[in-house]
């Protein structure tokens, strides 16, 4: 008995070992399958252990008889006491004494009872008084044995060698699949949920795959007219812009298997491998044609060819060669289409982007303020909106936002009005999210000492003052002096329009505004800090580009200064050419130096002759923090600024 407990306690502690720190609920099967296979090792040699212990060990120690020897035993027969003798499986032997009691021993399997009782000198009259019988033999315990000591063995080892040959083909597999195709496709229910419908901002960039889309679905309706199916599309446009978002559109809408891959993806450290997976994506499409390619990020694998350190046989160069080779080569009959997607349309091999390869090339750009409208309704789709809020206001405040920066946006709307315990978002919250997006969030926890208060008060302030007071310069906005991000506290100046071109004067007008922060602590503290080194950093690289790259200086005339070259392996933007003399260098200097000092001497002027609205914005700046345009514009609009506004009109 003290065998059965110890099994079941073995048994217990096995199943403590799987089940441990096992959760009320089934947690998801993480573990590899190399853990899988320990574990499963350990159960069946456990289950063997128990079976010689069942089986083997425990029926002898279970029927209650003592063992004795066969000395013993002659013994005991010459005294008379033996009743009978019952041989078992040959060897084991069964005692039954004059007083009923029982006994056991074991003999040889090969020798008689008779004989071995002879042998140890017990009379042939002892021998006929005791009672010999023999019992059946069902062959259970033998075929267990046999099972147990040799047939379980041999099929741990067939199943070791099992798992090695397995983990071979297995390796061999990979070898073989190393030059296949990572493109994941889809097909009919597995397509994005995404359509065209889902994509604002870009409504000529939608018409051009909408044809995409119209010719896979009825080419009759073309070739009739004898026009061909374009073979490649590449959309160009700034990050952010949805050119992947986009992508899924088309593969919602079209009917036909979409298969999509990153250029990363088709180079390795092994040579002939990105040609091998180019290939065999085209191969893939072709038996499925028609189909759509969609390749993100080809940049990484099309830039210009004979650049890189390894020559011709640089590995990204030989994938692209790939990819020529599928889009215009022998093979003309392909119905593939190839959708590529690229913020760097400037490094990409011309043989890629030439005619009969990327025959048509969609550019998604920057969205207007009809673009951003229907963007943020986009992605206010489905979110509880407050009943204040105006989407046109919000678009309008959004200059330059991209598709991404919108999502974010109201992502960004939607988690500050649910840290509030808001069930809606409203126009605080959407205002509060586009600041976060370009300066960062508040940092109300930093301790700012008064006269450090004071300073920036009067630097956002000059800033205001003079942006309020120039033509050419964009609405105030929103004045703070709670720091946010890097900004210890910022002026935000928004256009009312969106514009494509800029004109010299709005230049100059810029360039002022931003020296109004370092005029106003100047005048007003007669020092200056370190607040102003971000104005002088944006203003200097407007009038260096007003000069070299735009032609508005009046000076060195109507040309630009410099030309952005190098390799495209080590960047465009680390060397420049130098197409101008060193005389032309210092007149370009002379030339910026003498911008920067008319505008900062301009923006000097505006302050003295506000100095008292500079007063009474800072002021006003200490005791609220924040002062949007209503706020700002009463402040500005005192009787005297209408008499002289009144003045200047007339």
């Amino acid at each position: 008995m003290q065998f059965l407990r110890g099994v079941v306690k073995l048994l217990i502690v096995h199943k403590g070992i799987f089940c441990m720190n096992r959760p009320n609920k089934p947690a998801p099967n993480t573990n590899s399958p190399d853990q899988n296979n320990m574990k499963l090792m350990v159960l069946v040699g456990l289950i063997i252990v128990a079976g010689i212990l069942i089986f083997v060990v425990l029926p002898p120690l279970m029927n209650g008889r003592d063992s004795i020897t066969l000395t013993e035993l002659a013994r005991r027969v010459n005294q008379g006491s033996v009743k009978a003798i019952v041989v078992s499986n040959d060897t084991d032997l069964i005692i039954q004494f004059s007083d009923n009691s029982t006994a056991a021993s074991s003999k040889e399997g090969t020798a008689t009872m008779a004989a071995i009782l002879k042998q140890l000198g017990v009379t042939d009259e002892r021998i006929q008084a005791v009672q010999f019988s023999v019992q059946a033999n069902n062959g259970f315990g033998s075929v267990l044995t046999f099972t147990i000591f040799t047939l379980a063995p041999m099929l741990i080892i067939g199943w070791f060698l099992w798992r090695m040959m397995r983990s071979m083909r297995s390796g061999q597999d990979q070898a073989l699949n190393f030059g296949r195709s990572k493109a994941k496709v889809s097909r009919d229910m597995e397509r994005p949920n995404v359509v065209f419908a889902d994509v604002a901002g870009s409504d000529e960039a939608k018409q051009d795959l909408k044809e995409i889309v119209e010719f896979l679905k009825e080419p009759d309706k073309f070739i009739q007219l004898g026009a061909r199916i374009p073979k490649g599309v590449l959309m160009v446009g700034p990050p952010g812009t949805g050119k992947t978002l986009m992508a899924r559109a088309v593969a919602g809408e079209a009917a036909v298997p979409f298969f999509s891959i990153s250029g990363s993806e088709f180079v390795e450290m092994f040579v002939g491998v990105g040609a091998s997976r180019v290939r065999d994506l085209f191969e893939r499409a072709k038996a499925e044609s028609p189909s759509i390619i969609f390749v993100d990020e080809i940049d990484a694998v099309g830039r210009q060819r004979g650049t890189g350190l390894g020559g011709g046989h640089d590995e990204r160069e030989q994938t692209l060669n790939q990819i020529l080779v599928e889009m215009d080569g022998f093979d003309n009959n392909s119905n593939v289409i190839v959708i590529a997607a690229t913020n760097r349309p400037d490094v990409l091999d011309p043989a890629l982007l030439r005619a009969g390869r990327f025959d048509r090339k969609v550019y998604m750009d920057r969205p207007d303020r009809v673009g951003r409208k229907a963007i943020l309704e986009v992605h206010s789709r489905g979110k509880p909106l407050a009943s204040d809020v105006d989407m046109e206001t919000v678009a309008k405040i959004t200059p330059g936002f991209v598709g991404a920066d919108l999502e974010n946006l109201v992502n960004e709307a939607a988690i500050l009005a649910a840290r509030r315990g808001k069930k809606a978002i409203s126009m605080r919250e959407l205002q509060e999210s586009m600041e976060r997006v370009v300066a960062g969030p508040e940092r109300r926890s930093r301790v700012i000492s008064l006269q450090e208060r004071t300073v920036i008060a009067y630097h956002e302030a000059g800033h205001a003052i003079v942006m309020h007071n120039l033509r050419n310069a964009d609405p105030v906005h929103k004045i703070t002096i709670i720091a946010r991000g890097m900004a210890g506290g910022y002026t935000m100046n928004l256009p009312e329009d969106d514009r494509t071109l800029v004109s010299k004067e709005k230049f100059q007008d810029e360039i002022a505004s931003l020296f109004g922060g370092r005029a106003a602590e100047e005048q007003t503290f007669h020092s200056v800090t370190t607040g102003a080194s971000n104005d002088f950093q944006r203003a200097t690289q407007m009038a260096r580009s007003m000069i070299t790259r735009y032609g508005m200086s009046e000076t060195l005339g109507p040309r630009t200064f410099g030309e952005e070259t190098g390799s495209i392996f080590l960047g465009r933007d680390l060397m420049e050419r130098r197409d101008y003399s060193e005389e032309a260098a210092a007149a370009i200097d002379g030339e910026v130096r003498t911008i920067l000092e008319r505008e900062y001497s301009r923006a000097a002027g505006i302050l003295k002759d506000k100095v008292d609205r500079l007063k009474a914005l800072a002021d006003a700046l200490l005791e609220q923090e924040t002062i949007d345009r209503e706020t700002f514009v009463a402040i500005m609009d005192t009787p005297s600024e209408r008499q002289q506004v009144a003045t200047a009109a007339a």
